[in-house]
């Protein structure tokens, strides 16, 4: 089997570095990126790619963040399909290392009592996270609902949001942080956050457009044209990214430092 591996990951390589050699000079301004498509002469036959997001995309969307729009927008199929690996990651190490036990009581122990009657030495720690969690988590929500008008969105909140039941399972223990975000819930929020993402591409398709094609959800959406039917589509992917982003950032930590079994934790 190691020969086996080896052979496949010689010859994946060796096709990747060979598909490297046909892509444009780094910088070059005449790739197509940079200066569009040519004519069989070497002659301009169209405005270049980042030429036109840069002119058109504010309005065609009303979407100030040039990022998260071609992000949402233009490359709406690779995004979704970025939180689809995202999740896929979740499952295999859900898949690979979870201990499935017949014993309800999986959560560990219960949490440290962190007093001036428990354990001294994370009085400190302890109050410093009651403090900081609460805020992490509301600047999170800042960073996907902003998303789209200034720097952040589904991914950079989810991982802020995620970040911030791990750092209770940090701080305390991890049976404190299931108590919160059990199981359940964060398996549940990850499936719910691709369906939300897949649901607006789904909507535009009855409304028969083509898939992730926001513009036409303007006959849904209250009060809106075909454009900010677009800029809020967005926001609402954006939310599902950042459902399945906090979900799985929190189960693969709950694996990996449980060894599968959700208990005591690092």
């Amino acid at each position: 089997m190691k020969w086996f591996a080896l052979i496949a990951v010689v010859i994946t390589g060796s096709l990747l570095i060979y598909g490297v050699s046909d892509f444009p000079d780094w910088g070059d301004a005449q790739s197509p990126a940079n200066a569009g498509a040519k004519s069989s002469t070497g002659e301009p036959i169209g405005e270049s790619v980042s030429q036109f997001y840069i002119t058109e995309t504010g309005r065609l969307t009303h979407v100030p963040n040039l990022v998260t729009a071609v992000l949402a927008d233009y490359r709406g199929y690779d995004t979704m399909f970025e939180t689809v690996v995202i999740f896929a990651a979740g499952m295999a190490i859900f898949a690979i290392l979870r201990v499935l036990r017949e014993d309800k009581h999986t959560l560990g122990p219960p949490a440290k009592d962190t007093t001036a009657d428990g354990d001294h030495g994370r009085i400190i720690v302890g109050t410093t996270c009651k403090i900081l969690i609460p805020v992490i988590q509301l600047f999170s929500l800042y960073v996907v609902a902003h998303g789209h008008y200034s720097p952040g969105g589904g991914f950079q909140g989810g991982v802020m949001l995620g970040a911030s039941f791990i750092l209770l399972a940090v701080a305390k223990d991890l049976g404190s942080a299931l108590t919160w975000f059990t199981e359940k819930r964060f398996m549940t929020l990850a499936c719910v956050g691709i369906l939300i993402y897949a649901g607006f591409g789904l909507m535009a398709q009855f409304l028969q457009r083509h898939f992730l094609d926001y513009g036409v959800l303007h006959v849904i959406l209250p009060k809106t044209d075909e454009v900010m039917a677009r800029s809020h589509s967005m926001l609402g992917v954006e939310i599902g990214v950042a459902f399945t982003v906090t979900a799985i950032m929190f189960a693969i930590y709950a694996n990996l430092s449980s060894r599968g079994e959700l208990k005591r934790g690092l």
